[in-house]
């Protein structure tokens, strides 16, 4: 069963939950909901470890003295790292992790401040954190204990927290849940609390309709924190791992790519597109002469489109843009360069009319 520390748990960052506009279509919505934090097939991930004294929080003891919780970890830290990102890729997914020593070109920035907890934003909630700032902590020792590496990452994937699903069913004592966090060495509030175990999360974000106790992203719970399902009122501990439901799910919201099926895109020419929700196109441009271009979706769809420029073989992050929930279309205006070959990934949330749609580079 998974790693229990006394007391330690993820504790996500708040994050205030998005606004629609009233009377939008709720099929739709909940297209938006479930896919929004979610990274687009293809995307080569970045991620980067803070490495000297000058990134750090600044704490204070408890004789009011202030000192600096440095972010920087250990080499064998930031290997335990590395391999939780390799057995992620290793199941076979749509997505590349690369670690890069440039702060500016990272998607995912990791610290292992001692006492800060270990959490992470969720999927691309971390597009909008300053560069500077970390997206995701180690705060306790991390060397034996590949679950809260894999937790973490699965956050930095776009996953939940697999006991907040709502149906799950379960009946808290609250109390006793508020109690056990309160104390040593998480000390959290109850609003915190409520935020990261008590609180049922949308039911549009979580995987199918029926809930995984051995989850990677379920926490361990002892004696007397649950009320319901009876047979785990002594506890609840999930197995050590991945579950069969967590491969399924990755595996699904990001399908190894073949390259073989991309399509090349010529300028004026508009591609059509015929996407059922959630699926993605990923197109190949190749410009004939350096300049500005602008790649635009054209039709009444939600979707999100990535910019990548191909360097060594590998796709280099260029630009984005998501139009999901505003009454326009995903839209680039880009200098490109002669000769360069660029991919267009292209993922549909949800289409609000009948028939295809299309997009275009001009």
């Amino acid at each position: 069963m998974k790693a229990v520390h006394k007391n330690h748990y993820c504790n996500l960052p708040m994050i205030k939950s998005r606004n629609f506009e009233v009377g939008m279509n709720p099929i739709r919505m909940e297209a938006i909901i479930m896919m929004e934090k979610k990274w687009v097939a293809g995307t080569v991930l970045k991620y980067y470890f803070f490495k000297d004294n000058s990134f750090f929080s600044t704490v204070t003891d408890s004789t009011g003295n202030q000192r600096n919780n440095l972010w920087k970890g250990t080499n064998t830290e930031e290997v335990a790292v590395k391999n939780g990102f390799k057995k992620w890729k290793s199941l076979g997914i749509g997505l590349e992790f690369e670690e890069t020593s440039n702060i500016l070109e990272s998607h995912i920035r990791i610290g292992f401040a001692k006492g800060e907890g270990a959490w992470s934003y969720v999927g691309r909630d971390s597009w909008g954190i300053p560069k500077e700032q970390r997206t995701m902590n180690f705060g306790w020792d991390i060397i034996n204990d590949q679950d809260t590496i894999l937790h973490e990452i699965g956050h930095a994937l776009g996953l939940p927290h697999e006991h907040q699903n709502p149906n799950a069913g379960i009946i808290w004592n609250e109390e006793a849940v508020y109690n056990e966090l309160a104390g040593a060495p998480n000390f959290w509030s109850r609003d915190k609390t409520f935020h990261n175990i008590i609180r049922k999360i949308n039911p549009d974000i979580v995987q199918g309709s029926s809930w995984d106790p051995n989850s990677i992203m379920h926490y361990p719970f002892g004696n007397g924190m649950i009320m319901s399902p009876s047979q785990y009122q002594n506890g609840l501990f999930p197995e050590d791992g991945l579950s069969e439901r967590d491969i399924t799910w990755v595996k699904q919201f990001y399908p190894k790519i073949d390259k073989r099926t991309f399509l090349d895109i010529k300028p004026f020419h508009s591609e059509v597109i015929s996407l059922a929700n959630g699926e993605q196109a990923n197109f190949v441009f190749i410009p004939e002469e350096t300049r500005t271009y602008t790649i635009q979706t054209f039709g009444f769809m939600d979707t999100v489109m990535v910019l990548s420029e191909v360097v060594d073989g590998e796709n280099e992050y260029i630009s984005g843009d998501d139009d999901s929930g505003e009454d326009r279309n995903s839209h680039i205006n880009l200098k490109l360069l002669k000769n360069k070959k660029y991919i267009i990934n292209l993922k549909l949330y949800y289409k609000t009319s009948a028939g295809n749609t299309c997009i275009m580079v001009w």
